[in-house]
C-alpha cells in the first residue's frame, strides 16, 4: 500500500494529521505525479482551507494537463465559493478528459443555471438523469429546467417518479403543483400537491402563497 492510499485510509478514519502526513510523503516521494497534489487538495478543501486547496489542484493541473479529478476538484471548489463561469469551464475539462458518473454533468448543468443560461444546462441535466434516473435531486432540478421551457409533458413524469420514491419531499409537491397550476385546467390537483408542500414543510411560505392566490381565484 503506498502513501496516497494510506493517506485516504486516514481520511476514512478521520485522522486528518496522519492524513496530511502520507500525502506529503507522497509528494515527496512523486513530485512529479499529478496524484498526491490531488489528494492534499481534497483534504484541505474538506477542512476549509481553499486557497492551499487551489494551489494543489492547479499545481496537478500543471504536471498533468488530463488529470480529470483534479479539474472537477476544483470546479467543486470555485462552485462553493459562487465562481459559477470559471466552475463551469472546469467540469467541461474534467468530462472530456474522461472523468466518470453523473455527478460532473449535474454540476456543469448546476453552473449554467446559476449564471441564468438554463438552456444550456438542460442537454447536461438529462444527461446527469440518464446516468441517475433515481437521484432525486437530480431528477427536481432536471423536471425544474424542463417546466421552464414549458416542457410540462416531459417534466410531469419525472415529480411524480419523486414523489413515489419520496411522497414527502416537498419541492417535488410544490413544482408539481405549480405545473398542473399553470399547465392544466386541473385546479384540485394544483391544490393538493401545494398544500402538501407546506403541510410537510411549514416554513414554506411560497407554496402557501400560491395555493392561496389559486384559492382564491377560484
Amino acid at each position: 500500500m503506498n502513501y496516497n492510499e494510506l493517506g485516504i485510509q486516514a481520511i476514512q478514519e478521520e485522522n486528518y494529521e496522519k492524513a496530511v502526513e502520507l500525502f506529503t510523503k507522497a509528494i515527496e516521494e512523486n513530485p512529479e505525479e499529478a496524484i498526491g497534489y490531488i489528494n492534499f487538495g481534497n483534504l484541505l478543501a474538506s477542512m476549509n482551507e481553499n486557497e492551499r486547496a487551489e494551489r494543489f489542484f492547479q499545481k496537478a493541473m500543471t504536471l498533468d494537463e488530463h488529470a480529470a479529478t483534479a479539474y472537477y476538484s476544483l470546479a467543486n471548489l470555485y462552485y462553493d465559493a459562487e465562481r459559477y463561469e470559471e466552475a463551469a469551464k472546469l467540469y467541461e475539462k474534467a468530462i472530456s478528459n474522461g472523468i466518470e458518473g453523473p455527478d460532473s454533468y449535474f454540476m456543469l448543468g448546476k453552473s449554467f443555471e446559476k449564471t441564468g443560461q438554463t438552456k444550456l444546462s438542460l442537454p447536461y441535466l438529462q444527461r446527469a438523469y440518464e446516468l441517475d434516473s433515481n437521484d432525486s435531486q437530480i431528477k427536481l432540478t432536471y423536471a425544474i429546467a424542463l417546466a421552464s421551457f414549458e416542457m410540462f409533458k416531459e417534466a410531469e413524469p419525472i415529480l411524480k417518479e419523486i414523489l413515489e420514491a419520496e411522497a414527502e419531499n416537498a419541492d417535488a409537491h410544490y413544482n408539481l403543483g405549480v405545473l398542473y397550476a399553470v399547465s392544466t385546467p386541473n385546479t384540485e390537483a394544483a391544490l393538493y400537491h401545494l398544500k402538501q408542500a407546506f403541510t410537510i414543510q411549514p416554513t414554506y411560505d411560497q407554496a402557501r402563497y400560491v395555493h392561496d392566490m389559486i384559492s382564491l381565484r377560484n
